[in-house]
């Protein structure tokens, strides 16, 4: 029946699927509502945001180490309290939302060493 490559299973598979789903009209929605259901959970399915929270904590320490207290206290009060709400976040295992205020939190931080940098030269 097979000629050593497997064509004629192949065709047959697709002749089987033609024949018994894709005719029987309540099969197809049946297939179709689970390939949609698996996409959407697939899709759903958020990781945590790990490498962010660790970008926003490393960003928030330097800015703390460059003098970001005394120069951008606003920035780095900022950064720290968008860390905190990414925790929180992160701790519902609401992903979207901590991953959105980590990265608020870097932004900030990073806002907050910039501002303390430029804050130095003027000193100097």
């Amino acid at each position: 029946m097979l000629d050593g490559t497997g064509t004629q299973l192949v065709a047959f598979t697709g002749y089987l699927i033609n024949r018994i789903i894709m005719r029987s009209p309540k099969l197809s929605y049946i297939l179709r509502g689970a390939l949609l259901s698996a996409l959407l959970i697939v899709a759903g399915c958020q990781t945590a945001p790990v490498q962010e929270m660790s970008d926003a904590r490393q960003a928030i320490t330097v800015a703390k180490e460059a003098g970001a207290a005394e120069l951008a206290a606003d920035a780095l009060k900022a950064a720290v309290d968008y860390l905190q709400s990414a925790e929180h976040y992160l701790n519902e295992r609401e992903y979207k939302f901590a991953r959105h205020d980590a990265e608020q939190a870097k932004m900030k931080a990073l806002e907050a060493l910039q501002r303390s940098a430029s804050g130095r030269e003027d000193i100097l």
